[in-house]
């Protein structure tokens, strides 16, 4: 796998890094799903979309992430801390100074991270205004959809260049 994939398919992770649901059937404090992340085609760069199931334990603070193919192989994995995030792939180690650093070089510019944990918990981030929509909200120039939250689907798209659209769903908890 390209160090550009391995840093795109982290990027996709940490956008369900602060998701609060109950732990599915993998080690007990674990949140798991699978995600989708397209960032269409601008300048130079080419368009990717990249998928994958994740393990995730912590929040926007510290934790760790796994990344694995539809296969069940462990395709990247990354923890963060203040001050530092490590992406773990085929091709080696990297090191970061945060997750938008990570962002940034994955996709060229940083992603709004911080207001991320409200976002999958279904609310707006205090940080910033937003603007209320029937189907979600609108914050930082991002379209926040909720209307399947209940299924433990979360959407974001982002329409300003490059366009990206992010699609987390969440594991049911175990009975």
């Amino acid at each position: 796998m390209s160090l550009r994939v391995g840093l795109a398919l982290a990027i996709a992770a940490v956008l369900a890094a602060c998701a609060s649901t109950p732990p599915g059937p993998q080690e007990a404090g674990w949140t798991s799903g699978r995600m989708s992340l397209k960032v269409e085609a601008w300048g130079t760069e080419p368009a990717r979309s990249v998928g994958s199931s994740f393990e995730l334990r912590g929040g926007p603070e510290s934790g760790e992430l796994r990344l694995t193919s539809p296969l069940g192989t462990r395709v990247a994995s990354a923890r963060w801390a203040a001050g530092e995030a490590v992406l773990t792939t085929a091709d080696g180690e990297r090191r970061f100074a945060s997750l938008d650093e990570l962002s940034r070089e994955a996709l060229g510019e940083a992603l709004p991270l911080a207001a991320l944990p409200d976002w999958l918990a279904g609310r707006p981030w205090r940080g910033a205004p937003h603007r209320a929509h029937t189907d979600g909200f609108e914050q930082l120039g991002w379209q926040v959809g909720l209307t399947r939250l209940a299924e433990g689907w979360i959407d974001a798209r982002r329409e300003a260049p490059p366009v990206v659209a992010v699609r987390v769903k969440l594991d049911a908890p175990e009975p």
